[in-house]
């Protein structure tokens, strides 16, 4: 089980590693059922490779929404 403190720490880390990637739209904490996990927004399914799946420990999951655009 992850807590959020160690979530929060593998999730500086992550978005220092994927910042510059035009692939990635997002990068927060979601709460599952065995703790935290990093949840990664695409724009495409093609930046999945891209993203590990663990940061310290820390399960990384994936979702594609798209571009995101102002309103």
């Amino acid at each position: 089980m992850t807590d959020r403190a160690a979530a929060r720490a593998a999730k500086s880390a992550l978005t220092a590693r994927l910042s510059a990637d035009p692939g990635v739209v997002g990068i927060g904490l979601a709460r599952r059922e065995d703790g935290y996990v990093l949840k990664v927004n695409l724009a495409d399914p093609d930046a999945a490779p891209r993203v590990p799946g663990d940061v310290d420990g820390v399960r990384v999951v994936t979702e594609v929404i798209g571009v995101v655009r102002p309103a």
